[in-house]
């Protein structure tokens, strides 16, 4: 499928510092401050593409709502600032003018498709617990702290008068804010005319009040049937990199594609027989995914907070929960318009300059969907609770749980590709999935350090080293079909494994050596620098977009 996205503008970094200093965010331990200037050529580039969608099958009161939701992402936007950096105000007034809108796209002065290095003069390394706990708290004086609720979800984790660690739930934290945001979803209820939407709504708005998230996570479970969607709230702790343990505030404003969603519905059935097939001891496999499970597309029309900074999200895969998702499982949306953006704008021309020519005909946006649909799908897949006692796999892992999870729902997820066409229930042949699994590889290690850029850097070494794909004289990259079926079988049952034993010193082991961007593989994606390819997609989004 291919579409000319009208209104591409390619964002560049200009020859640009300042000295800028925030306090919370600062290293103590760092004393001189490094300084980082950077070149026309050291920053990221985006392609702008405007977000919009057919809204002529709406009718007055869900165009309503879309304002609201949209009123109340903004809200999120908001503390997710706070959360990943501080004051944005107080950084965007520092910093230069051609220089803000990649702060406003970083979220921060941290360049976070380069590993977070810092792009302003005055910032040393990114906290690894960004804004959620004090910049100057040791691993071990939090575990030693023993804080009440310090590992949950939903609080922050701040320094006393007298220097004493406490915790804070993000509702009392952000009061104001969440009042605001509650009051905009009990709005947008009393236009809802669809019940379960409604009743999702109205749970939500007390979970936001309350950083209680059951009910309204299962409520958004038993939404089947609304032609709109809000999915709104802390949700994903990628940006927890000290342990892994905060969930960010995110937001997405959707509106389902009704004809897709059709196609995808039969794929579900197949949960509970694909967990039993996985190519792994019967021990890691012994839970039972729940059935209540959808998939659908969707346009989204409106990103905020943490699912748009840096890298954007194109698939999501719902509630996380572990108790939800053995209850309920859980459901995949996927966000087909922006999908479809980087498909057009930095998957081809990777394809166009890194693939071997003789392969380039097998990468089609078809396979790139299935491709991403199946890997949210494989993250209802696996293990959740470790076999040996060790708690969930999240608590394990910590903070090597997000690179590993999205490491297992790529490989998962193109191994359950290859079971449904063996069984007919898809179309093409592996070639076409499989070549443009590898195009996807090399378009999300670009990602840097993040989990999805790590767990494809794992991916790729592996895949390297066990012959599943070569380097051809010319520089491109050419894929052996029958050794990437077996790389997959392999890479799932170690990965799967790691997850189940909780082996928290496994996974940092196997990051450390497959986790990297080889000197070679660096000289490969240089070239797609010269090309000018954008790194990433930014939006034009809004009331206005939207013509609301």
């Amino acid at each position: 499928m291919r579409r000319q996205l009208a209104g591409i503008i390619l964002i560049l970094g200009i020859l640009s510092a300042t000295s800028c200093k925030n306090k919370e965010n600062q290293d103590p331990n760092t004393t001189d401050k490094p300084e980082i200037v950077y070149t026309d050529d050291s920053l990221k580039t985006y392609a702008k593409v405007k977000l919009t969608t057919d809204i002529s099958q709406l009718n007055e009161r869900e165009k309503a709502m879309l304002i609201l939701f949209i009123k109340a992402a903004e809200i999120m936007d908001e503390l997710f600032w706070y959360e990943a950096y501080g004051d944005k105000n107080e950084l965007i007034a520092k910093t230069p003018e051609e220089l803000r809108n990649y702060a406003e796209i970083n979220y921060g002065p941290w360049d976070r498709l380069d590993n977070n290095r810092p792009f302003l003069k005055g910032f040393g390394p990114k906290p690894l617990g960004a804004n959620f706990y004090p910049v100057d708290m040791t691993r071990e004086e939090f575990e030693k702290a023993n804080l009440k609720n310090g590992k949950s979800l939903y609080t922050l984790v701040r320094r006393d008068e007298n220097g004493k660690l406490y915790t804070i739930f993000y509702h009392e934290y952000f009061k104001k804010q969440i009042s605001k945001a509650t009051e905009l979803l009990r709005r947008a209820a009393t236009y809802a005319e669809n019940p379960e939407l409604k009743n999702y709504l109205l749970l939500r708005a007390k979970a936001l009040e309350t950083d209680d998230y059951y009910d309204s996570d299962v409520a958004w479970m038993d939404m089947k049937t609304s032609r709109i969607d809000f999915v709104v709230g802390p949700i994903e702790t990628y940006e927890d990199e000290l342990f892994g343990y905060k969930a960010s505030h995110s937001a997405y404003v959707l509106v389902k594609d009704t004809e897709w969603s059709k196609k995808l519905e039969r794929f579900v059935n197949y949960l509970p027989e694909l967990q039993k097939n996985l190519p792994v001891p019967d021990q890691y496999k012994i839970e039972s995914p729940g059935t209540e499970s959808d998939l659908n597309a969707y346009d989204v029309i409106y990103y905020a907070g943490d699912c748009n900074a840096g890298g954007k999200t194109i698939a999501i895969n719902l509630p996380n929960d572990e108790k939800v998702q053995l209850e309920k499982g859980t459901r995949r949306l996927q966000l087909k318009n922006a999908m479809n953006a980087k498909f057009e704008n930095i998957m081809m021309p990777i394809t166009n300059i890194l693939i071997d020519e003789s392969q380039r005909q097998w990468v089609s946006f078809d396979a790139f969907f299935t491709n991403v649909m199946f890997h949210e799908i494989a993250h209802g897949l696996g293990i959740k609770n470790t076999i040996n006692g060790k708690g969930t796999v999240r608590e394990a892992l910590k903070e090597q749980q997000s690179h590993l999870e999205e490491g297992k729902a790529d490989i998962l997820g193109l191994y359950m590709v290859l079971e449904m066409l063996d069984k007919k229930e898809l179309q093409g042949i592996r070639e076409e999935y499989m070549v443009t699994f590898l195009a996807g590889i090399l378009r999300s290690i670009r990602f840097g350090g993040s989990a999805h850029g790590t767990a494809n850097m794992i991916c790729f070494n592996y895949f390297e080293e066990n012959g599943a794909f070569s380097r051809t004289e010319k520089g491109t990259y050419i894929v052996n079909f029958d050794k990437m079926e077996e790389s997959i079988k392999g890479l799932s049952e170690l990965i799967l494994t790691l997850q189940g034993n909780g082996d928290y010193e496994g996974v940092v082991k196997l990051t450390k050596e497959k986790g990297i961007i080889t000197p070679e593989l660096q000289k490969d994606l240089d070239k797609l620098k010269s090309a000018k390819i954008p790194d990433d997609i930014i939006f034009d989004q809004g009331i206005k977009i939207l013509g609301l």
